[in-house]
């Protein structure tokens, strides 16, 4: 089956957004899932989030940020080119059933994955407040498509160069402060950034859930890459999740796991740009 990019679309300098046709993978795609792709024949397996679909068209939505080989191999692709494996989806549906009001969270390129989760959420009649940081105007992504699906919608970034200075933390707990009652905060984006959410909501006791995805690298549970500890026990985001209960999460577990591949993600790109750098020449 030919798993063809009919779009391609870059966000900010280093994340792109691709529209993979894949009609039976978007028939059964919820927000919250993920697939796995493989460019070419030869290459790993890796997961993305999927970040919008359409089942009519039969197409799913991804967006990667180039920070590996693979990552590197697959923004090398155009509109027209092919996938070797595009698989899915996977994972657990983020829950949203009975939800009257929500705060999504995301931070980065984490808001792909919350983006699709707020759409849902609005479609279902959930009253949503966005709260979106960057670390500053030129990495913002998906800034309108959040205001359509938000009722409010909080732009941070570092630097103040868009919207508010500061970080996501902030406006979240003037909200909570000023009388917000929300159901559930669902928080998408770097581990860092979601153990500070989670310190943020735990002590007014409101329902946070966080997505785990930063950590997944097989995707089946094989490798126990994703490996975590939730309320004491072990979890793997990729077939437990990615969803989870963020007051539960061991975050600095996870973080020091998640650490553990950056030199080996780091060699992969160099050679990856290195050879690229030959076929050009």
């Amino acid at each position: 089956m030919s798993f063809t990019i009919l779009r391609k679309e870059r966000l900010n300098p280093t994340v792109t957004l691709m529209e993979i046709e894949a009609p039976f993978v978007a028939r059964k795609a919820e927000a919250g899932q993920f697939i796995i792709l493989r460019v070419d024949e030869a290459g790993e397996r890796i997961p993305l989030t999927v970040a919008g679909f359409d089942r009519d068209a039969g197409w799913v939505r991804v967006i990667y940020q180039i920070v590996g080989a693979t990552t590197k191999k697959l923004d090398a692709k155009n509109v027209g080119d092919s996938l070797a494996d595009f698989v899915g989806p996977l994972g657990c549906p983020t829950k949203t059933d009975g939800l009257k009001k929500v705060c999504i969270v995301g931070g980065g390129v984490g808001c792909a994955i919350a983006l699709p989760v707020a759409q849902k959420l609005k479609a279902q009649g959930c009253e949503v407040h966005g709260i979106i940081g960057f670390r500053n105007k030129d990495l913002v992504i998906l800034e309108q498509e959040f205001a359509a699906a938000c009722d409010r919608l909080t732009l941070m970034t570092d630097d103040g160069s868009a919207g508010r200075q500061g970080v996501v933390t902030v406006p979240l707990k003037e909200a909570i402060e000023a009388g917000e009652q929300y159901d559930e905060v669902i928080t998408i984006g770097p581990l860092i950034m979601m153990k500070f959410v989670v310190a943020t909501t735990k002590p007014y006791g409101v329902k946070t859930t966080v997505s785990m995805n930063p950590i997944m690298i097989d995707g089946t549970g094989m490798c126990g890459g994703c490996r975590l500890t939730v309320g004491g026990e072990t979890k793997f985001a990729c077939v437990d999740g990615p969803d989870f209960d963020g007051f539960a999460v061991d975050f600095d577990e996870a973080m020091q796991r998640a650490n553990m591949y950056g030199v080996f993600e780091r060699h992969a790109y160099e050679e990856t740009c290195n050879l690229f750098a030959k076929e050009v020449e």
